[in-house]
């Protein structure tokens, strides 16, 4: 069984995100960028399913620009096998990714695709689902944790309710949750041996994909700062506080 796992380049998760002085975009200049912790998950997984001898291969596809290799580097290190990177400078909106990754589908012929339930750049959770309605096949979104067997997924899914299990026919697409596993650390020897491993790289025209992007970001803004806090010396002034200042509008 193969795995396809697509995996995004982020602001790493510890940093303080800008957003530049015209207010046109996140502010990136210096700024570390790591593989979405969505996306690291849904590779440990596939991995897992690799050593677990469910799977035979565990594929990690990016798209983007040129240093997004940097990021199916980690992927390998970790244990996937091969890396394809669609290279582009656009901007690539849900859609038109989805897009890019049904064309990969349709050439590597996986039986999984397991991605990040969401990008935590735009929190958009949508390239999972438009996937799955493109390629026409069953998905189980937002997995805390995925048995495969038999041709089938088993699939527990974090829900508003709490858990809901499921089973799907492979082929399928999995969405990763948070507490689906806690990815490894890619160790220096697997390091060493991802420089080594396969990375192909395509471009949306050789896929024949149209990535222009359908819609127009207006403005960004950094939340308003919240005010400090007080301490009140007595249940009568907090009653008082909570009467006259803390008014809900």
């Amino acid at each position: 069984m193969k795995v396809l796992v697509p995996v995004k380049r982020v602001v790493d998760a510890n940093v303080r995100v800008r957003v530049k002085a015209d207010g046109s975009a996140v502010d990136i200049a210096n700024v570390k960028l790591s593989m979405n912790p969505f996306d690291e998950i849904a590779v440990e997984e596939a991995v897992r399913l690799k050593e677990a001898g469910a799977a035979t291969e565990v594929v990690v596809v990016s798209c983007g620009v040129q240093a997004c290799q940097e990021t199916l580097r980690t992927a390998m290190a970790i244990g996937a096998d091969r890396a394809i990177l669609v290279e582009t400078e656009a901007e690539l909106q849900p859609l038109a990714v989805a897009k890019l990754l049904k064309a990969l589908v349709d050439k590597e012929q996986p039986q999984l695709v397991m991605l990040g339930k969401q990008a935590i750049d735009d929190d958009a959770n949508q390239v999972g689902q438009m996937l799955a309605a493109l390629l026409g096949l069953p998905q189980a979104t937002f997995a805390s944790k995925v048995v495969v067997e038999a041709g089938k997924a088993t699939v527990t899914r974090e829900i508003d309710g709490g858990l809901e299990t499921i089973e799907v026919d492979l082929p399928a697409v999995i969405t990763a949750d948070l507490r689906l596993n806690t990815p490894r650390y890619a160790t220096l020897p697997n390091i060493m041996k991802a420089k080594k491993k396969p990375l192909d790289v395509v471009t949306p025209d050789a896929l024949g994909v149209d990535v222009t992007p359908r819609l127009t970001t207006l403005k960004l803004a950094e939340p308003a700062k919240r005010e400090a806090g007080i301490r009140v010396t007595d249940a009568a002034e907090l009653v008082e506080k909570l009467k006259n200042v803390a008014r809900v509008i």
